[in-house]
């Protein structure tokens, strides 16, 4: 059963189908994946496996010990799984399990944009063009704080740092699942930059749930 992976994005390209329809896929080198570690309801509280993917050049003490005996991995990720029965350490997981059609989350770390302004971070529409406005075009304007509550509430849209965040792209759809050369296809764009590790999950509410 297919509980997770971790992936690399290589990037976005289009895809056309035996219809003519041109659609936008994201490319992923999904895996292989080793399991380095497996948790158990009875030792350590529940049950979970551990997957590595990538090749470490060098590793510290405790990565070794951890990894005695299975392949030198650079990234580790845990997932949750009811069944453990059937799993075992040093086994390699791939994406032979995935279908054209299979609905899966993808998460990953947004683009980093760097300090940001409130026009592009939160899509201000900026002051007035004209009325002596000549340097206020994208400031935020009035921050609403006046006798009370006399100060400014947490959250306020203001400029600050944008992207490199945690974020996960609900359903995107399976196009292509190639073990062979580990290359997984998703109908969309999957967050993060080209290069970027992503962790591939099923799905676990349809489309239609999704709002």
């Amino acid at each position: 059963m297919f509980t997770g992976i971790i992936g690399k994005k290589i990037g976005m390209t289009q895809l056309f189908l035996e219809n003519g329809e041109a659609i936008t896929v994201t490319a992923i080198e999904a895996g292989p994946s080793v399991v380095t570690q497996v948790k158990s309801q009875a030792k350590d509280g529940y049950n979970a496996i551990q997957l590595g993917f990538g090749e470490a050049k060098r590793l510290n003490s405790p990565q070794k010990g951890h990894l005695q005996g299975i392949d030198k991995v650079r990234y580790l990720h845990e997932f949750r799984t009811e069944d453990i029965s059937s799993i075992k350490r040093g086994e390699k997981v791939d994406i032979s399990s995935l279908n054209s059609g299979d609905l899966v989350n993808v998460t990953g770390f947004s683009k980093g944009r760097g300090f940001a302004g409130v026009v592009k971070r939160y899509h201000f529409a900026g002051g007035p063009k004209t009325h002596g406005q000549s340097d206020r075009h994208r400031a935020p304007g009035s921050i609403g704080a006046t006798t009370s509550p006399g100060r400014v509430l947490k959250g306020k849209h203001m400029p600050g740092h944008m992207g490199n965040r945690k974020t996960t792209v609900h359903n995107l759809e399976v196009i292509q699942a190639d073990p062979n050369r580990n290359l997984l296809l998703l109908k969309g764009a999957g967050p993060g930059a080209n290069g970027g590790i992503v962790i591939i999950r099923k799905a676990v509410r349809s489309a239609s749930t999704n709002l």
